[in-house]
């Protein structure tokens, strides 16, 4: 930025002639000082249209001056810097064509919230990183939880990175980690011991009236999302192979009654086997199953095997109700320290269950329909010290390669002198042992 001359009357004398602000300075091309004593500074954009800056000191104007000029030349859209935080979050989701429907209501739940919230008129060059993180600081201070922070962040975030590829701006202010921010504070679902299940299978057949308690086991016996258990048809269905072949996802929202969609990832279509548990409550629900006068047609596919009680194919919010309703029985029917259950605590537990029993972490992750294994074993799988002690057991066990280690006792790193010490000593030398 280029000082602001003053000069002696003589060199003002010289310079008569160059156009001055109110208090004799120097005015530079393009500067004006208006009547009503802002400074004006105007310019041609990347776009080649005329643009016009104020500013209430010649100072302030210059500084600004600065930044255009340096924008200019690194082609940064300093002008469409102008637009707000929602003008530019909205560009970013009418450019989204493959978002799934539940990613879509989820968005546009956070376009809505922001509408009512100053912030989103901001001009997104104003937005600095400490602004965006006193932001999420001030929507967890009125009671948002991280979840939902996540969310509105998995739309900002993008939609400003959209904003520095297209040169409106040259860094993401959004481009840090949430957690640093805003601390955890999301239920944690955890999932059910084997007393547990068997508990709650009792309580849920006792106060549930036997209503839904099919749908339960096969949740917990083969880890399915519950929108794709009710997605399931009739021809889904191998009792000969005993499988499940898994292919869509049935939902319900205000504005769609049904509609199908795929899996939450591509490698959510799979084909699960049948334990005889589950055989047994398929074969029950298909035979209390009522038979509609018309089977619902439903994206193109018909014959659901979950109805409820008048005839159209059930969905998630059904059997969420309902544990929610038995869930205010809990405190006094099994113990005030009882997990909360939900249909993906089902899941949760089924996962855990496989991974105790020494599935493979490839074929677990294949059940559970996870296009990553580490998301299979951070966030589903849950192990206590007593597992953990039993694997140990396990393991120390299958690996214990010199049987005639177990006479020893190891005083520093000298073993007891006996007939086999020479040959257990180089053993366990070429093992990497003392």
């Amino acid at each position: 930025i280029q000082p602001i001359e003053r000069f002696s009357r003589k060199e003002d004398q010289n310079l008569s002639e160059k156009r001055r602000d109110q208090r004799g300075r120097i005015l530079k091309t393009g500067e004006s000082h208006r009547k009503d004593g802002l400074y004006m500074f105007r310019y041609t954009d990347t776009r080649k249209q005329r643009r016009y800056i104020y500013a209430r000191s010649l100072e302030e104007l210059r500084r600004k001056e600065a930044e255009i000029q340096r924008d200019l030349a690194d082609g940064i859209d300093y002008a469409a810097g102008e637009m707000t935080v929602l003008e530019l979050v909205t560009r970013y989701m009418d450019l989204k064509r493959t978002l799934k429907e539940n990613s879509y209501r989820a968005y546009d739940t956070v376009i809505n919230r922001m509408r009512k919230d100053p912030f989103s008129q901001k001009q997104i060059r104003q937005i600095k990183p400490s602004d965006a993180k006193a932001w999420f600081v001030s929507l967890h201070d009125r009671g948002y939880k991280q979840s939902t922070i996540s969310t509105v962040q998995c739309v900002v975030r993008p939609a400003f990175e959209m904003a520095v590829d297209d040169d409106i701006l040259r860094k993401n202010p959004f481009k840090f980690k949430l957690s640093d921010v805003v601390p955890r504070d999301a239920y944690v679902r955890t999932a059910l011991s084997r007393e547990q299940q068997e508990q709650y299978l009792r309580f849920f057949m006792e106060y549930g009236g036997g209503n839904y308690y099919d749908d339960v086991v096969i949740l917990l016996g083969t880890g399915l999302r519950v929108s794709e258990l009710y997605g399931l048809t009739k021809s889904d269905l191998d009792f000969d192979r005993r499988c499940i072949h898994v292919r869509r996802q049935l939902s319900r929202t205000a504005n769609q009654p049904y509609f199908i969609s795929s899996p939450k990832t591509k490698s959510g279509i799979r084909t699960i086997p049948m334990t005889d548990t589950v055989y047994m409550a398929l074969k029950c629900i298909l035979k209390n199953r009522a038979s509609p006068k018309v089977e619902m047609l439903v994206d193109g596919c018909t014959g659901f095997i979950f109805l409820d009680k008048a005839g159209r194919p059930k969905v998630a919010m059904h059997l969420e109700n309902f544990m929610r309703g038995l869930q205010r029985k809990h405190p006094w029917a099994l113990g005030g320290d009882f997990p909360k259950v939900t249909p993906h605590v089902l899941r949760h537990t089924f996962c855990t269950n496989m991974q105790q029993a020494g599935i493979d972490v490839k074929s677990l992750q294949y059940l559970m329909g996870h296009s990553n294994a580490s998301v299979t074993l951070d966030v589903y799988t849950h192990t206590d010290y007593n597992i953990i002690k039993r694997a140990f057991d396990q393991a120390a066990a299958n690996l214990r390669l010199c049987p005639e280690m177990q006479i020893y006792q190891v005083a520093g790193r000298t073993p007891i002198s006996t007939p086999f010490a020479p040959k257990v000593m180089q053993t366990c030398v070429d093992l990497g042992g003392f």
